[in-house]
């Protein structure tokens, strides 16, 4: 309840009530999306090089529906293929809408292949999950929701980063893990597992920024801060980064933990908390071991096209991993695989000290097995004292 109160009280201070955040044409953003469809495609078009390809896009909004537009696009080996009946997407820069000028081709139209794919994935959840999955695909919509609706806004705002992202993850973790695994002493040893972790995460993921001295001003960083044209914490923003992307796997490793303490109390009620946490670290040991790997796999498999470029540069394998690009990934993967690794002792000892104070009835089961247990019970002793021999009548 206190951390509860705090995530509640801290996204009310933190929120930008009243601020207006400029978007679009007033930040100098001034290009317009135009949907289109590609009827004809043919070599040439830039004078005497071959390396261009002319098509014909067909407009279906914007300011000209129906028209068609020529378009001329080089055919480097860094820039997309485009073939007739492509769904492509133009930017529009808001100028005369009858020059051909003003549009240019920038992107394909993902939406409905998204669609499907998010479909399949949200079946796949049902069929596994029933009526839990469903549960946790509300609790993904509304993790969206803190993202989009509180931790965006406050970081454009001029909020500190940092402290929005550990606001921002407290409320998903609350909403997800409730939400999905339901009111319980259970869920909340999870939930106290993952804000001590992520709290460990967050001073680590601080203290060793400092300390390495990251910037956080990578690319798009920089052009962020010079389009908004307002100060934001570059390196709170690679902190707030590092702590919601923690998040995700932590929820996995200290619900397994809770999990698995509360089985092995199940199936065994006489077991001392010292015993359950024993037998549950033996379990987290696996668990944190593929976990790690998963996660430097995952920021190794984002950054491949980084690690590539760098690769070959003829550089040391020093000099490449002190660059501030490669640098603040280190971190981000060394400090998150900390917090996992923290995350399994943590866990488990709460959990066993829990699980260890409730009853054994509590501890054994659902209440339809106690009820059989006691019944079994009651049936064993009627047969006992049936088969009592009769004693001598005393005088």
């Amino acid at each position: 309840m206190p951390f509860a109160l705090a995530a509640i009280i801290g996204t009310a201070l933190l929120y930008p009530f009243g601020h207006q955040q400029r978007t679009g044409a007033d930040l100098g953003l001034g290009q317009y999306p135009v949907n289109g469809e590609v009827i004809a495609a043919e070599a040439g078009g830039c004078g005497d090089s071959d390396g261009c390809v002319t098509l014909q896009v067909r407009m279906a909004d914007g300011p000209n529906p129906g028209r068609t537009i020529a378009q001329v696009m080089p055919t480097e080996p860094g820039t997309p293929r485009f073939a007739v009946g492509d769904q492509v997407v133009l930017s529009y820069a808001g100028a005369n809408p009858e020059e051909e000028s003003s549009y240019q081709v920038v992107d394909f139209q993902r939406g409905t292949p998204l669609i499907v794919l998010g479909l399949v994935f949200a079946v796949a959840v049902l069929l596994l999950g029933r009526w839990q999955g469903l549960a946790a695909l509300g609790a993904l919509v509304l993790s969206f929701v803190v993202l989009i609706g509180f931790v965006l806004p406050a970081i454009l705002a001029g909020e500190n980063p940092l402290l929005v992202s550990v606001v921002g993850s407290g409320l998903i973790m609350f909403v997800v893990l409730y939400l999905t695994h339901g009111f319980s002493a259970r869920t909340s040893t999870a939930v106290l597992g993952t804000l001590l972790s992520l709290a460990l995460i967050g001073g680590l993921s601080a203290l060793f920024s400092a300390t390495t001295r990251l910037t956080g001003l990578d690319d798009d960083t920089s052009s962020l801060i010079a389009a908004l044209g307002t100060p934001i914490d570059a390196r709170g923003l690679l902190l707030a980064g590092i702590v919601i992307g923690a998040l995700g796997v932590l929820d996995d490793v200290t619900v397994t933990q809770t999990s698995a303490v509360w089985e092995l109390r199940r199936a065994n009620p006489n077991l001392g908390w010292r015993k359950l946490y024993n037998a549950g670290l033996r379990i987290g040991r696996d668990h944190v071991a593929s976990a790690v790997n998963t996660l430097v796999l995952a920021y190794a498999g984002a950054s491949l096209p980084l690690l590539l470029a760098y690769s070959l540069s003829g550089r040391s394998f020093g000099e490449i991993i002190s660059t501030q690009a490669v640098a603040q990934e280190v971190v981000r993967t060394l400090v998150g695989s900390i917090g996992l690794v923290a995350a399994v002792p943590i866990t488990t000892l709460i959990a066993a000290l829990v699980a260890s104070r409730e009853t054994g009835g509590t501890a054994r089961g659902t209440a339809a097995e106690r009820v059989g247990s006691a019944a079994a019970e009651s049936a064993t002793t009627r047969v006992h004292r049936r088969r009592r021999p009769p004693q001598a009548p005393t005088t």
